[in-house]
């Protein structure tokens, strides 16, 4: 049987351990696998609601949940996996071409993101149906 391939990978992010608070790195030499081109985070996520409901046609992303935590779910068009991130010494890569949704976000989360690519409207695929399309078209399952 052979073994399919993950939707998303797992980074463990150099932490360091202090009586006086704990310190997590996020670089090109803890494991960041591009150089970071953009950083925003999200915040106040209210009970019940979702978020990103995309996909990148170029940019690739880290998550980490360095409050609270959250599910993210992946889909390439023929399978979903979900990841819960809870631990901010834990990051998520999600590479192009991937359908990514958040969601059950903790009271009090923080989602930081760190982007391959500026902010550009025409890399994102936005709706289903035109992300099934685009997978479509090029062949990335």
């Amino acid at each position: 049987m052979a073994h399919e391939k993950t939707l998303g990978r797992i980074i463990a992010l150099p932490k360091y351990d202090d009586p006086r608070g704990n310190l997590t790195v996020a670089d090109g030499q803890g494991g960041i696998p591009f150089p970071i081109a953009r950083t925003y985070w999200i915040t106040d996520v209210p009970g019940g609601e979702s978020r990103g409901a995309h996909a990148h046609r170029q940019c690739r992303e880290i998550l980490v949940a360095v409050s609270g935590s959250f599910c993210i779910t992946l889909d390439n068009g023929e399978r979903r996996e979900t990841y819960h991130l809870k631990r901010p010494w834990e990051a998520l890569l999600v590479e192009t071409g991937v359908w990514r949704t958040l969601e059950d976000f903790s009271s009090g989360a923080v989602c930081l993101v760190l982007a391959s690519l500026p902010f550009d409207e025409d890399d994102y695929i936005r709706q289903y149906d035109d992300y099934l399309q685009y997978l479509k078209e090029n062949h990335t399952k």
